[in-house]
């Protein structure tokens, strides 16, 4: 492994930390739950992810809890 290498293996820790430290990768765990817990036949189709983080939008301003902002 060049030096190189490490560097760009490091940033890309990096960026999967700060990605899970801010929650961007919610919508992924959504993907995967829904892949794996709801894999019937009848079972409804995935949220899209712009309807993903309306809905956490809309349940974050319907019980507000203790936010920074």
């Amino acid at each position: 492994m060049s030096i190189l290498d490490g560097v760009r293996r490091g940033a890309r820790g990096a960026a999967w930390y700060l990605r899970a430290l801010l929650g961007e990768d919610a919508y992924d765990k959504y993907a995967a739950h829904h892949a794996s817990r709801h894999a019937v036949p009848d079972a409804p189709p995935p949220m899209t992810e712009r309807e993903f983080w309306r809905d956490q939008t809309d349940r974050q301003d319907k019980n507000p809890q203790g936010r920074c902002c």
